[in-house]
This record gives C-alpha cells, sequence and structure tokens, in this order.
C-alpha cells in the first residue's frame, strides 16, 4: 500500500513554525506581519478561498486586511487600491484572488503589486528570479508540493520527474523547482504524446492538468511518489457529488506515496502563503523596501520550512 502524505498534518507543522517566527519578531520590535487580499466580485470559490486565508491569518497571528471590491469595479480603482496597498507600511503581503472579472486584466494587475509584496511569487519579477535561481518569492503551491515531496523523498539527485501541466502558477514553477534539486525533469501536458510511456519512467509524478483521474494505475511504477495537485467536483456512481484529483487514486497503491484530494496540497497552499508573508515581512523590515530573500532556499535554517534540518518533515 502506498503511503499516504499527509498534507493537513504538514501544513499544521508549517504553521506553528509561522506563528514562532511572528511571535519571535514581535518579541524583537519588529512590526507584526500584515496580509492584504483584495477581492472584486462575490466569486463563490474565491469567497471561500479568501475566508479560509483570513482564518490562516488569525491562526499563526498574521494581520489580515480585506479589501472587498463590487464586481463592476474598474481597472484603474483596482490599480489605485495596489498602490496604495504597496505603500503601506503595516502591509507586507498583497495577494489579489484570482478569477478577477472580465473587464479587468489579470496580467496588469499581478505586475501592479511591488515584488517584494507579491506574496503569491506571480509577478514577474519573481518568476524571473525563480528561473535564473537569484531569489524571489516562490508561488505558494510549488512551494507546498517541494514540501510534500520533501517528507518523503532524501536525496532527488538524478530522479526522473515528469510535471504533468504547463500552467505558470503550478507545472512550470514545479518543473524549476525539481531542476534546481538535480532531478531530469519532463514537462508534459494533456496533449502530450505517448503520455503513459513518458510517466511510467517516472520516480516523481507531479500531476497538475487538471483532468480528472488523468493519471491511470498503469502509467505509475512502482515506488514512485506521487503529487495530486488537480481538483475537480465529479459525480459519483451514488449520485452524489466527490471532489477527486488528477489521479487515479485507489489505482495507484503500489506507488511509495501519493497525496490525498483532498487533504494533499490543498492545505499546503494556504500555509505556504502564510510562510511567504512572514518572510516578505522580515525583509522588509531589513531595509526598507525588501532584499530579495527567497523563502525557499534563503531561510537560515531549512527546518523553518522542513522540520528537521535535514529537510524532511
Amino acid at each position: 500500500m502506498a503511503e499516504i502524505i499527509d498534507g493537513k498534518a504538514i501544513a499544521r507543522q508549517l504553521d506553528e513554525k509561522t506563528k514562532a517566527e511572528v511571535d519571535a519578531m514581535v518579541a524583537a520590535g519588529l512590526p507584526r506581519p500584515g496580509l492584504a487580499v483584495v477581492l472584486v466580485g462575490n466569486d463563490p470559490a474565491s469567497e471561500v478561498y479568501v475566508r479560509r486565508k483570513m482564518k490562516g491569518c488569525e491562526k499563526v497571528g498574521i494581520n489580515s486586511f480585506e479589501h472587498r471590491l463590487p464586481a463592476e469595479t474598474s481597472q484603474d480603482a483596482l490599480l489605485t487600491l495596489i498602490a496604495r496597498l504597496n505603500a503601506d507600511p503595516e502591509v507586507h503581503g498583497i495577494l489579489c484572488q484570482v478569477p478577477l472579472p472580465a473587464h479587468i486584466d489579470t496580467r496588469t494587475i499581478l505586475a501592479a503589486i511591488t515584488p517584494e509584496k507579491d506574496v503569491d511569487g506571480f509577478h514577474p519579477v519573481n518568476v524571473g528570479r525563480l528561473s535564473t535561481g537569484t531569489g524571489g518569492i516562490v508561488p505558494c503551491t510549488p512551494l507546498g508540493v517541494m514540501m510534500l515531496l520533501d517528507s518523503v523523498i532524501d536525496d532527488f539527485v538524478g530522479l526522473d520527474a515528469v510535471v504533468i501541466g504547463k500552467s505558470n502558477i503550478v507545472g512550470k514553477p514545479v518543473a524549476l523547482m525539481l531542476l534546481d534539486r538535480e532531478c531530469t525533469v519532463t514537462v508534459t501536458h494533456i496533449y502530450t504524446e505517448n503520455l503513459p510511456e513518458i510517466a511510467r519512467k517516472a520516480d516523481i509524478i507531479v500531476a497538475a492538468a487538471g483532468a480528472p483521474e488523468l493519471v491511470k494505475g498503469d502509467w505509475v511504477k512502482p515506488g514512485a511518489v506521487l503529487i495530486d495537485v488537480g481538483i475537480t467536483r465529479i459525480m459519483g456512481e451514488n449520485g452524489k457529488e466527490k471532489l477527486v484529483g488528477d489521479i487515479a487514486f485507489d489505482e495507484v497503491q503500489h506507488a511509495k506515496a501519493v497525496t490525498p484530494v483532498p487533504g494533499g496540497v490543498g492545505p499546503m497552499t494556504i500555509a505556504c502563503l502564510l510562510h511567504n508573508t512572514v518572510q516578505a515581512a522580515k525583509a522588509l523590515a531589513e531595509n526598507g523596501e525588501g532584499n530579495g530573500l527567497d523563502p525557499y532556499h534563503d531561510a537560515p535554517d531549512r527546518s523553518l520550512i522542513y522540520g528537521t534540518s535535514e529537510g524532511s518533515a
């Protein structure tokens, strides 16, 4: 039977370390980290995500600033708010919840957030820093994926990794981070020819295609480690809706380890957002403008992220 990688438990460990960092900062006379979340419109899924993020802030001691704007808010008005948050010394992280209404250009808004406060890691500067290995804030879900992998893999050097999905949010950043660990990485997607054959060679599969139960049991070699980023609501055989990932969970029990859906990557994404906010606050406190601290590579002690000095939880 495959080991179930408990994302909830690992997220709790990270939250405990984040809270300890916040307490230490406040005790040292530094500003309490603050996260501003901007929600435009009333998308139901976004409403849920924002509530979870606000609850997470409260749990670890981060100040939260929620800005709810009507769906008809103009792009210029949203840019004005972003500019005000960029200049606000009490705000160390800014998150603009997507999707945005159709009349607002998402890329323009994300690029308007100063890179030092871009705790989602989506700003072109942070993307460039990740791709060149020169620091920057790492996107939350890919950071969480690497932490989950670290919980079951001691040495990545030379492993074959297959990433299914090429999005800027997950697929591409995960591929870069696996390359940084000296893996041999193949980036694929749902249009890749011979995808099952490619997957069968993998020691690591990160499935982030948004295609329910795409990865079948015969795609996976014994002993592989599987991270399922996908989450889709489908109708079950009993006529009730259920959540499934991109991996056919029941078919891959010959793997070494696999993340469940839900309870795998999801909890890590919010925990990493809170972690990134604290690292951004530390960097901003150091020189008032940020110093490009990379919360993945440049933490003073990897145990701040993973739970042990060797990088495994």
